[in-house]
């Protein structure tokens, strides 16, 4: 390791976040493929169900206060993939379908960074019906800086004060990703931790995310009496944080506080904030913290200042809304910063039903067990998991080997839920770039099933999907569902192009030559 560059920096200002900015403008919606940056902990149905469901009880409390007319605007910062924001609506729109109930009109804007990433959202197939409904539009949006929302397909701009509903705000292992300054708490005195960076030798040709694997930050402290001024705007929990906390390095999200003012600015009547992250909200655990490690996934993540948002707003008169105990892998929280933020019941009987009680964070713990233990488990303890999880495709792909070797001892019943599990599934799944084909998967364990029919839907949708890639398997099950199905024409014209694609096959040869006896 050569020191190229030895320069003192204010963590927020340093270089990694000049990469970071680089990194996901470079490589726009490849960030998420086969999980590089990860997504499923935050965009899978489960986490979206609760999303909804709680968005959905504020729409019910504004329309039960009498400001059912006008249009709520949700607003998803670093919308990312856009898993996330596919499964909300779909979970929204059927809320809003089955209660049948006033509510008002509503709009989901996803945003980014990158305008690749939004370019791309607006040629996804999963979202043309939402496109086409009116309640999904585009935005890029810097949350550094930009202080409106630039609507590409309704071509509005949101500016100061033009909504009159209160705007919602979701934000998903958003503020772990933007910058934070970098606080040392000793001897009751609060310090800047100022970080140097290390790079590599030959740097110039690095990727961003091979340079941020390999750089080295070493921090220094800088007495920083600027925050205990009376001018300072967040002076309280600063002093919150030099009276209760000794050895403790704190990441202040100045940043994110200054997005969220800009956001709150949008509104004549605030803001509702839904946020999932690594983010603590508890004081105990920022006690003795040591210097911040980035964890690396193509781009970076820190921890998020949950306590320092929560203080902030509710010094200012939100109600907000975190989990009482520790969170292990996600922590969900929600800010109400609301005039008469208590009278929002369904919000928060909401929060308290699909976070507090059994949440994203609980889900998740509960799937690492099960991802260890799946080859154990009956199939009935699989189709339970698979609908606590909203009939996650995901899952179900790292199911088929077992739910495969269960096959043979299936009654009808059995086999009635997985076909309606995997219909499920398919009506609400978001297609990314992955490594799986889930319609072959899903095609041949129909097939398994003797469920010919269906087995040949899918099997044929894989086939158009993947031209380029069509295994001889596919062919030949379909020969086979064709002619259960006594479609003998069809089947004769799978088995022909089985034999183009593989001569040697000789179970097709010796089929084909059945038929045409």
């Amino acid at each position: 390791m050569t020191v190229i560059q030895k320069q003192r920096y204010r963590f927020s200002e340093a270089p990694i976040w000049a990469l970071q900015r680089q990194y996901y403008e470079e490589e726009g919606l490849n960030a998420w493929n086969n999980d590089q940056v990860p997504q499923y902990i935050t965009s899978n149905p489960m986490i979206a169900t609760a999303y909804a469901e709680m968005i959905f009880g504020f729409l019910q409390d504004r329309a039960n206060q009498g400001h059912g007319s006008e249009q709520v605007t949700i607003v998803e910062l670093g919308a990312g993939a856009g898993r996330l924001a596919y499964h909300v609506l779909v979970g929204l729109c059927r809320l809003r379908d089955y209660a049948g109930i006033p509510l008002p009109p509503f709009r989901y804007v996803m945003t980014d960074l990158a305008m690749s990433n939004v370019r791309a959202w607006m040629e996804h197939p999963a979202l043309q019906a939402f496109i086409a409904e009116g309640i999904l539009d585009f935005s890029r949006f810097d949350a550094v800086h930009d202080t409106a929302l630039n609507l590409i397909l309704s071509d509005v701009t949101i500016g100061q004060g033009d909504l009159q509903q209160p705007l919602v705000i979701v934000a998903n292992y958003f503020f772990d990703s933007i910058p934070q300054e970098l606080l040392y708490i000793g001897d009751g005195q609060i310090y800047e931790a100022d970080v140097y960076v290390e790079y590599p030798d030959h740097n110039d040709w690095m990727k961003p995310s091979e340079l941020l694997d390999r750089i080295v930050l070493r921090y220094e402290h800088r007495r920083a009496s600027e925050y205990e001024q009376e001018t300072y705007p967040y002076r309280d929990v600063i002093a919150v944080y030099k009276e209760q906390l000794e050895d403790s390095h704190i990441l202040f999200p100045v940043v994110g506080l200054n997005c969220l003012e800009r956001l709150n600015k949008l509104s004549q009547n605030g803001f509702l904030l839904v946020t999932a992250d690594k983010g603590y909200h508890l004081l105990e655990n920022l006690q003795s913290a040591e210097p911040p490690e980035l964890i690396l996934h193509g781009s970076f993540s820190l921890t998020a200042n949950y306590h320092a948002l929560e203080y902030v707003y509710k010094q200012r008169g939100a109600a907000a809304l975190f989990p009482p105990h520790h969170f292990k892998h996600i922590n969900v929280g929600c800010i109400l910063n609301l005039e008469q933020p208590m009278g929002y019941p369904q919000t928060s009987l909401a929060y308290r039903r699909f976070i507090e009680r059994f949440g994203p964070d609980e889900f998740y713990s509960m799937k690492v067990w099960v991802d260890r233990n799946l080859e154990s488990m009956e199939l009935q303890q699989i189709l339970s998991f698979w609908r606590l999880g909203g009939y996650d495709a995901e899952f179900f792909i790292q199911s088929t080997k077992r739910i495969s070797s269960l096959i043979s001892d299936m009654n009808d019943e059995d086999k009635q839920d997985l076909l309606t599990g995997i219909q499920r599934m398919w009506s609400s799944f978001y297609v990314m770039e992955q490594r799986y084909d889930l319609a072959l998967d899903a095609g041949l364990v129909l097939f398994e099933m003797g469920l010919y029919e269906e087995s040949k839907r899918f099997l044929e949708i894989s086939i158009l999907e993947e031209q380029d890639e069509v295994v001889s398997t596919v062919y030949y099950c379909l020969a086979v569902c064709c002619l259960e199905l006594e479609l003998v024409e069809e089947a004769s014209n799978y088995l022909r192009e089985l034999v183009v694609l593989d001569p040697d096959h000789e179970e097709a040869r010796a089929l084909l030559s059945v038929i045409e006896e």
